[in-house]
């Protein structure tokens, strides 16, 4: 089995963590089978470590708070004809220390090493902290 490989992406429209957990949510609503899915125009080459454990961190307000488990990669063809890569995810968003991120397009890879580790059981749940207090705290290493 291949090592695994992450995503990071920009959370374009979300000023939180649970804004993406509601947005979402109200996309799925309705239907028990419905996974989450992030459309991109461009198709990961490194598809097999992706779907070997890798998940999608999410960057909202520049910085990764979240990630979910990248499940597959689907085949979307857009109104133009054009092929997309549809990237399913588990429903579970886990949230994740927080680890400063300047802004760019499309997607990274993500190594595993290189990867902000999930927040401690118990913690997963309390209020953020304001994405820029949250950023100077983890650029000198006490968040």
């Amino acid at each position: 089995m291949p090592q695994h490989v992450n995503l990071v992406k920009l959370c374009v429209g979300c000023e939180s963590v649970d804004d993406l957990a509601r947005f979402q949510r109200e996309r799925g609503m309705g239907d028990p089978d419905w996974l989450p899915r992030h459309v991109t125009r461009m198709w990961p080459k490194r598809e097999a470590e992706l779907v070997a454990g890798g998940s999608l961190y999410w960057v909202v307000k520049g910085a990764i708070l979240a990630r979910q488990r990248i499940l597959r990669l689907d085949e979307v063809i857009g109104q133009d004809g054009i092929r997309r890569c549809g990237i399913v995810m588990a429903r579970e968003i886990h949230r994740t220390q927080t680890a400063p991120r300047r802004a760019f397009q499309g997607w990274r890879y993500l190594a595993p090493a290189d990867a902000p580790a999930d927040l401690p059981p118990g913690r997963e749940g309390e209020e953020a902290l304001p994405a820029e207090l949250s950023s100077k705290l983890a650029e000198i290493g006490i968040f």
